[in-house]
């Protein structure tokens, strides 16, 4: 998730360079949060070479799928159901079931289930979760990739929170102090320890790790385990 500068009322730090996440200061006025970042103008080749890569990302995303199955066909001994796209808009997701239900070779078929779900990450899909539900948190994966899964297990499926996802995404780290040694570089700390006098450079060390953790206890950040990594998001939801 990438800002350009906006200004904001409090004193704000200029960085060359945020890697893999926001730069966010919590203000201690009027609580407000402003998130600064500088970036160097993009020639044509390289939107270009953005789009292709924004591209070849969405088609390697997972598409949510779901098993919808017939319960009178279920309760009278027998299989009948389908696999549907899921990352759809949710009046053609009840027209997909309708449509299921109705090619049923029993009369008035009318309850379903959902049996089977694929592509949904850590989320977890109940039998009778409501099919907008799914529809809105299968097509944020779709859109978002695997972070949106880690996003709505972390959540819910609240359409208004859901709907904070990029303003509250940092990144995916390998750990917290990585997370930790990303937000130091934001602020510029590592390059002040660097102009310190020689004499006391040695004595001058910044626990990373040991930051990042007291932020996520401090309920600044949210953290999910997933993809060898972490998927790390504000708390602005």
């Amino acid at each position: 998730m990438r800002h350009d500068i906006q200004f904001c009322r409090g004193p704000v730090y200029k960085v060359d360079e945020v890697k893999g996440c926001a730069l966010r200061q919590q203000m201690s006025n009027n609580e407000r949060r402003c998130v600064v970042n500088e970036t160097e103008p993009t020639r044509p080749d390289d939107e270009q070479e953005d789009r292709q890569r924004e591209r070849r990302e969405a088609e390697a995303r997972p598409r949510p799928r779901i098993y919808v199955a017939s319960l009178s066909d279920y309760n009278d001994g027998r299989l009948h159901g389908r696999w549907m796209d899921a990352a759809i808009g949710d009046e053609e997701l009840h027209a997909e079931v309708a449509a299921m239900l109705a090619a049923s070779p029993m009369p008035g078929a009318e309850e379903f289930a959902i049996h089977d779900y694929e592509g949904f990450g850590p989320v977890r899909v109940a039998e009778y979760e409501p099919l907008g539900a799914v529809a809105r948190i299968a097509r944020g994966i779709a859109e978002h990739g695997p972070a949106f899964a880690h996003w709505a297990e972390l959540v819910g499926s609240d359409p208004e929170t859901l709907g904070r996802f990029e303003d509250n995404f940092e990144g995916h780290f390998a750990d917290l102090e990585a997370y930790g040694d990303s937000i130091i570089e934001a602020y510029g700390f590592d390059k002040a320890v660097e102009d310190l006098p020689d004499l006391l450079t040695p004595y001058v060390n910044i626990d990373s790790a040991a930051f990042a953790r007291d932020m996520e206890l401090g309920g600044m950040i949210s953290t999910s385990e997933g993809d060898g990594g972490i998927y790390v998001f504000g708390s602005d939801w």
